[in-house]
């Protein structure tokens, strides 16, 4: 790797929530960096998913989706997404192929113009599910919002078509300059964040309406055994109500009991051994609404 003709920096997707940014992150990554939910609003931090190749290396920044605030929650997490976009060196904004574009996809696109210095590309994402004749409207319409994109990439993530385009793309419009992580890194999330999000995206499976933004979840303790073959895990879910908490828990504790068999078996991988997980359900009232329950859960 020589720095003159290595390449590295920062790159975003930003778009509504739902458009399949987390996925994409993953599919790029080519592991598991970002949980990933039909629940709007799934991701809330900037998660960093690194790729590297021979040429060089991508740093993706995974952000929440854009959307119009209900909650503190909600405005921080728009927030984060525009500090996020501020530092970027590459922008890329996001439509589905199965969609037709909208005024929220317009009004993320105009938003682009205030960062001037990062460079933008337009990617329709969900090819696999969409015609020839909605991923033909797509490029249309998604082109037409914009005269300075880049490049207009169609893709899917889930069958890894026009993958290697974008990241060639992408890879191209970096600065030259030496690797930002080991080779050997995918992410700087730590272990704990990482389990956290696995037991939150098993929580999210089947829930509906307003529950999936009343979950968050903390880690207590995680200790190997001394005998080295288990590793005991203890985490709290959080909701806003004692209704939220019944319907987490399940009948006889049932739902309860399926979301730690579904986090367990990600988790297990991950630390390299079997896991004794513990989940304990508990009510913080009205939290996305609460600066202070906000700090405590790092928001």
């Amino acid at each position: 790797m020589t720095t003159d003709t290595f390449r590295s920096g920062f790159v975003t997707f930003v778009g509504r929530p739902n458009v399949g940014k987390s996925t994409l992150t993953n599919a790029l990554v080519g592991e598991k960096v970002a949980i990933i939910s039909d629940k709007p609003q799934t991701t809330r931090r900037a998660i960093r998913g690194i790729v590297t190749r021979p040429d060089g290396q991508l740093v993706i920044v995974d952000t929440p989706g854009l959307h119009k605030p209900r909650t503190l929650l909600g405005q921080r997490l728009n927030d984060l997404v525009e500090s996020v976009l501020g530092d970027v060196d590459v922008i890329g904004f996001c439509v589905p192929a199965t969609e037709k574009v909208g005024p929220g996809d317009r009004r993320i696109a105009e938003s682009l113009s205030g960062y001037p210095r990062a460079r933008k590309v337009a990617i329709v994402t969900k090819t696999d599910a969409a015609s020839r004749e909605q991923i033909t409207d797509r490029l249309v319409e998604v082109d037409a919002l914009r005269e300075d994109w880049d490049a207009v990439i169609p893709l899917s993530s889930f069958t890894r078509d026009q993958l290697d385009v974008l990241a060639d793309e992408l890879l191209a419009m970096m600065p030259t300059g030496p690797a930002l992580y080991p080779e050997d890194v995918v992410t700087d999330e730590s272990r704990e964040d990482r389990i956290a999000e696995i037991i939150r995206e098993s929580a999210l499976d089947g829930v509906r309406d307003e529950l999936p933004h009343s979950i968050a979840v903390t880690i207590e303790d995680i200790a190997r055994r001394e005998t080295g073959d288990m590793t005991d895990i203890h985490a709290n879910v959080i909701v806003e109500r004692d209704s939220q908490k019944a319907i987490i828990i399940g009948h006889k504790g049932s739902r309860l009991r399926d979301v730690g068999a579904r986090a367990r078996a990600q988790i297990e991988p991950l630390v390299g051994t079997r896991v004794f997980l513990k989940l304990h359900v508990r009510v913080a009232k009205d939290w996305q609404r609460d600066p202070k329950q906000l700090g405590r859960l790092g928001f």
